[in-house]
């Protein structure tokens, strides 16, 4: 099997299996949503922004909503590599001429596809927000498909060695949900302890927001120009890059039983 039809295979069937379970369309978006709605009408009176005079906790929120939305794209369609493994097809998959690379490649691009497909329509809300952007999405779209390869090779990095779903939600509650609590999406960074601000600022997925976060307030010649911005990209893009490295490299490992055809 030619490496880039596996990938496109792959790719395919996520989305088909995305569609085709309403519950997980739901389930991933409701929980961002509720959590906007909620956080934002309760803190919204007392939410002060430093530099973002005038801007509701609703406002603010907002970008942080649509990371956490990229985070559980990531994870509900890594999820399913511990199920496919349980059902014997990832076994199947995993003896095919398909190089591992393909294996990697597939799932990242249908889990792309699969968080581009569900914040789009969020987008469309941005406007009702005061927020219009314009030609912004130029940076804003590949910066959110950026984020979720991420968080997407984070999640498969994690599932691959798994062997239940009980022991991912586990590790995604104490490692993956901690990364995006501190990345500034509820909270601004600037009246943080030190400790708190430390552990915040080395956190990549805290460059990540600022990616997602910055076209909503700045336009795109002032950004283009922007270091802090383009080191938030830089950081960012080389965090989702390495992570898809480290990822291939685990899944090209032999497996037990199973013939290594990276």
């Amino acid at each position: 099997m030619n490496g880039m039809a596996a990938v496109g295979a792959l790719a395919r069937r996520e989305m088909v299996r995305f569609f085709r379970q309403p519950h997980r369309v739901a389930g991933s978006l409701a929980q961002p949503l509720l959590m906007w709605a909620v956080l934002g009408a309760g803190f919204s009176p007392a939410f002060r922004a430093p530099g973002l005079e005038g801007v509701s906790y609703l406002e603010y929120f907002y970008p942080g909503m649509l990371l956490m939305l990229m985070l559980f794209s990531g994870i509900f369609s890594t999820i399913t590599i511990i199920e496919d493994r349980q059902q014997g097809l990832l076994q199947e998959v995993l003896v095919s001429p398909a190089p591992r690379w393909a294996i990697v490649l597939g799932k990242v691009f249908g889990s792309m596809g699969v968080g581009l497909v569900q914040t789009l329509p969020l987008l469309v809300a941005a406007p009702f927000l005061g927020l219009n952007l314009g030609w912004n999405l130029l940076l804003l779209v590949p910066g959110l498909l950026i984020v979720t390869l991420g968080f997407t090779t984070l999640g498969l990095l994690v599932a691959w060695g798994l062997e239940s779903t009980a022991g991912f939600h586990a590790v995604m509650s104490v490692f993956l949900m901690p990364l995006w609590m501190l990345s500034g999406a509820l909270f601004p960074l600037d009246k943080t302890p030190p400790w708190l601000w430390a552990l915040m600022v080395v956190n990549p997925v805290s460059h990540a927001l600022e990616v997602i976060r910055r076209p909503f307030y700045e336009p795109v010649a002032a950004l283009l120009g922007n270091a802090s911005y383009l080191g938030a990209w830089t950081i960012t893009l080389a965090w989702a890059l390495f992570c898809l490295g480290l990822a291939t490299w685990r899944v090209g490992l032999p497996e037990k039983g199973v013939p290594n055809r990276a």
